[in-house]
């Protein structure tokens, strides 16, 4: 397995899967999942509406439509303040175990990753690029992974915390 950091825009990610950090619904929101669908197309909701929403902590995969990944597998990060710290880290990491586990059922050899929760649903940043980088290291196999950070925050920290990953 391969994991690099890089900062970037997901929806134009060449992977077999990207990652959606989704809200509960799947219909779309604010942030990445707003970017994907917008990505994507209307298909893309059209499909999610079958899907009868997701809860936190699991994860859903669908078409990728007119993005150039195969599918999103969508995922509901926790909001932070909503949990004490290990429940939220709990919930955190089950979204990067069950969007690998998907991906490795689909037989997809590459993924794109989003920073989960790091957004309007206030995870530390920090400790979020932490989560992502320990969980994708220990269950993503072979898969070729790409942890996406689109703020030059989240970059920088990293950047600083995992240099040997850039």
């Amino acid at each position: 397995m391969a994991l690099k950091i890089t900062q970037g825009d997901i929806t134009t990610f060449d992977t077999d899967a990207i990652v959606n950090a989704a809200n509960e619904t799947l219909l779309g929101g604010g942030g990445v999942d707003g970017a994907i669908h917008r990505a994507a197309g209307r298909k893309l909701l059209e499909e999610c509406i079958t899907l009868n929403g997701c809860k936190t902590g699991q994860a859903k995969i669908t078409k990728g439509y007119n993005l150039k990944a195969r599918h999103v597998i969508h995922t509901v990060g926790p909001i932070y303040y909503e949990h004490d710290k290990a429940e939220a880290r709990q919930l955190l990491e089950s979204c990067y175990k069950n969007s690998i586990e998907l991906a490795q059922k689909n037989g997809c050899k590459s993924i794109a990753f989003p920073l989960i929760s790091a957004g309007v649903y206030g995870y530390p940043k920090a400790d979020a690029i932490a989560v992502a980088v320990d969980i994708i290291t220990k269950y993503a196999g072979d898969i070729s992974t790409y942890l996406v950070l689109f703020d030059s925050e989240a970059a920088a920290i990293a950047r600083s915390a995992y240099p040997e990953l850039w």
